[in-house]
């Protein structure tokens, strides 16, 4: 049981590591976008609806690419004032079940949910309501069900983690 755990937890942990180290230089796009639009305001009196769209636009990103990652460093937020007091093995509990009734059926949800929110966004062709906005409104929207795939799978694999816990009380360490 262990060694099937392992060989399919290590790959999806590396992944999501991966995945949201690169979503996590989307967050050097917002600072510039910010900077470069407070810059243009402040001394040129440039407003730019478009970016004020690619600010929100890359922080998504950033935020949807990051989240499993998050996940996967413990990093989500819980109410730690009960949860700390908890053996390991009630948390083992606790995040197999979280992960069995919430998590993986959320994530789901929001997949197919998400997944007709895009195609409608596509077949509309829709673009920005404001003058001077983005085009392609498709292709953020893209990162919604995106993010919550990864959130599905780092949820699994966190799920599997527990389960192997509790079976046979190891851990598997997070990839480096």
């Amino acid at each position: 049981m262990q060694k099937t755990i392992e060989r399919i937890v290590k790959p999806l942990d590396r992944f999501i590591m991966t995945v949201g180290q690169i979503g996590s230089w989307a967050l050097i796009s917002v600072i510039t976008i910010v900077m470069l639009d407070v810059i243009t305001r402040r001394f040129f009196t440039l407003g730019s609806v478009m970016l004020q769209e690619l600010e929100w636009h890359f922080h998504a990103i950033a935020f949807l690419l990051c989240a499993s990652w998050t996940y996967l460093n413990d990093g989500h937020v819980r109410v730690d004032i009960v949860y700390a007091k908890m053996t390991a093995r009630a948390k083992a509990w606790v995040d197999l079940l979280g992960g069995l009734v919430f998590t993986i059926p959320f994530c789901l949800t929001m997949i197919v949910l998400g997944s007709v929110f895009v195609e409608d966004s596509y077949s509309m062709h829709e673009v920005s309501d404001a003058p001077g906005g983005l085009p392609y409104r498709f292709a953020i929207k893209m990162f919604f069900p995106l993010g919550f795939l990864l959130l599905l799978i780092q949820g699994i694999s966190a799920t599997l983690k527990n389960l192997l816990f509790l079976k046979t009380g190891q851990t598997l360490e997070k990839p480096a």
